[in-house]
């Protein structure tokens, strides 16, 4: 069976298969598939028999590669059945730009790029496209930048949590991005940062309230702690949650994002052997170049923090030293400071 003959059969099959929402039968993959962020989830629940759609998109995940080029095919396809593909692909290692830009959907509220080849140029295109995210994980990707991380809390202001870092690249972006995430006022006459809304929040992550850092460094975390104190990086499981506040399980480092979509598919999926990567041609998608007025921005705001402390020690001892300098040459000063003497001399 030659290719064309092989993706018509699979979109006749599709055809053929229900994968419209029905929440009266447990049996269909839209059950798997929320846009809330659970909290409540337990590792002991019953596993059901998998559903025919999961069957289907097993088989597909299988061949992913040899459908990777005529992605429209799956156009009309439901977002859930477009994110489960999306999450077989990552984990086939042939998510790049344009598979994702291919498969993303509006609806969406949770997007796992992690490990994969996806860069700022994708990014940007995707949240174009999903702007209503509330959980993204970027995490080990190379080639996502400070500006992408830009352009993605500026685009998406419904993100509550972010998974970054992981390989060396990842970090740095990661260090990088945290001026980023510090927020500006409106209003700062108000006593507490937890009694600010987010409409005083005019700039920086507005929703971000978890951060899945696992690596993070010690001054890293200080900095968010102290300028950013609404974040918490990498919550841990508790059945009382963190202070009171009931913890989503996808903001918990030790669960994949994207777990839950798959959770129906079988594992053999992606463990196919000799699987091609498919990488995007580097003239189109896999490299970016940040415009020189956003590099030049961004090395000021890296200096300008690495230097705050040194330029507040340095302002202390010129403060110290003009002290110094006006008590030793003021003659005024002087007299006072012999009259003292000389008084505490008499006393004794």
């Amino acid at each position: 069976m030659d290719k064309g003959k092989g993706l018509e059969s699979v979109q006749r099959s599709f055809q053929s298969i229900d994968l419209t929402f029905n929440s009266r039968n447990p049996n269909k993959l839209a059950k798997n598939y929320t846009p809330l962020l659970l909290s409540s989830w337990s590792p002991l629940e019953k596993r059901k028999p998998p559903a025919l759609v999961s069957l289907c998109l097993g088989i597909i995940g299988k061949h992913l590669e040899d459908i990777i080029e005529d992605l429209d095919l799956v156009a009309s396809f439901p977002p859930d059945i477009k994110m489960t593909i999306t999450a077989i692909a990552r984990r086939r290692k042939l998510l790049n730009d344009d598979v994702v830009v291919a498969l993303a959907e509006s609806s969406w509220e949770i997007l796992d790029l992690s490990d994969s080849e996806v860069s700022d140029i994708g990014l940007l295109k995707v949240i174009g496209i999903c702007s209503q995210l509330k959980a993204m994980d970027i995490s080990r990707c190379s080639k996502i930048t400070p500006f992408g991380v830009s352009e993605l809390v500026k685009n998406c202001p419904c993100l509550e949590i972010l998974r970054w870092g992981g390989c060396p690249r990842s970090e740095h972006t990661a260090r990088n991005s945290l001026s980023i995430l510090k927020p500006t006022l409106n209003d700062v006459e108000g006593d507490s940062w937890e009694e600010l809304d987010t409409t005083e929040i005019i700039h920086g992550a507005q929703s971000l309230r978890w951060l899945v850092w696992p690596t993070i460094d010690k001054e890293s975390l200080e900095i968010l702690s102290t300028e950013c104190p609404r974040i918490i990086v990498n919550p841990k499981p508790s059945f009382f949650g963190h202070k009171g506040i009931d913890i989503p399980k996808h903001a918990l480092p030790g669960v994949a994002l994207d777990e839950f979509i798959v959770e129906d598919i079988d594992p053999k999926t992606w463990a196919v052997s000799g699987s091609k990567l498919i990488r995007t041609s580097p003239p189109v998608l896999s490299s970016i170049e940040l415009p020189i007025a956003e590099k030049f921005r961004l090395a000021f705001v890296e200096r300008d923090a690495r230097l705050a402390p040194k330029r507040a020690k340095n302002a202390r001892q010129r403060q110290r030293r003009a002290e110094r300098e006006w008590v030793t040459t003021s003659t005024s000063v002087k007299s006072i400071v012999l009259a003292g003497q000389l008084s505490k001399n008499l006393r004794s």
